[in-house]
């Protein structure tokens, strides 16, 4: 679904993004991890056509960046990490303007459901909590039908119930056939969502694989963690304790 050759971006004689190379399957969800100013979010809207590339290949669902900007754009959604929407408009009104500038009529209500907010249909979208504008931004994203979506750090600032709610709002919107490409500061995050991880520092891709594998490759290398790993964690606990349901401000 999209073919990454050799990609660099420089700003001045400062190298971002140091000649990575990936490929993202059809229908998987793919993670970009990596501390900040790894080159994450550079490479991220590099694919989202926001910016533009020093050099390298980039191809989208057959679409080669360079010379069909506009064709990837019609088939991809993009929610990024701060969103600007109109405060003052409704939920509906704010998918009816965006359906307008995709040129396209939108069933607001569908798309409300597919992130369970059809209750906040005719509330503000300022009146919204922060779970709630994260799952708002993501029904934007698929307004145009897409085939791939990428998220850039979607749960980052929500509590444990509205975070495991965005993961299984992501994997419903996997299960339908988009591709998604998502960058975490989460590890659990990353272990539980995605197929395949490329880890990323100081702008080069240093590993990339299934989680699974990359915690055997790490145990198999002879780690061992100092305090004893238990089967579940803190998270577990509050989640358990207050209950999956989940919670709006």
């Amino acid at each position: 679904m999209i073919k990454v050759n050799n990609l660099k971006k420089s700003y001045g004689s400062f190298e971002a993004v140091k000649g990575i190379s990936f490929d993202v399957h059809e229908g998987e969800i793919f993670g970009l991890l990596g501390p900040n100013g790894a080159g994450k979010s550079t490479t991220l809207e590099i694919m989202e056509t926001l910016r533009l590339k020093s050099s390298g290949e980039v191809n989208i669902a057959g679409f080669d960046l360079d010379k069909d900007p506009d064709e990837i754009k019609k088939i991809i959604g993009v929610q990024l990490q701060t969103s600007g929407f109109y405060p003052g408009l409704k939920l509906i009104e704010l998918l009816e303007l965006f359906g307008g500038l995709y040129n396209r009529k939108v069933d607001p209500m569908a798309l409300l459901s597919k992130v369970n907010l059809e209750d906040k249909a005719k509330s503000l979208y300022k009146s919204l909590s922060g779970g709630q504008k994260q799952r708002f931004s993501i029904a934007t994203t698929l307004i145009n039908a897409p085939r791939i979506i990428f998220l850039d750090e979607p749960t980052t600032g929500l509590d444990p119930q509205a975070r495991r709610n965005l993961w299984d709002l992501i994997k419903n919107i996997r299960a339908l056939g988009t591709t998604v490409i998502i960058t975490t500061h989460y590890m659990d995050e990353a272990e539980y969502l995605c197929d395949r991880v490329a880890i990323m520092d100081a702008g080069r891709i240093i590993s990339l694989d299934h989680p699974d594998r990359l915690i055997d490759q790490l145990l198999e290398s002879g780690f061992e963690k100092k305090k004893e790993s238990k089967g579940a964690n803190l998270e577990d606990v509050f989640i358990q304790m207050t209950g999956h349901t989940l919670r709006e401000d």
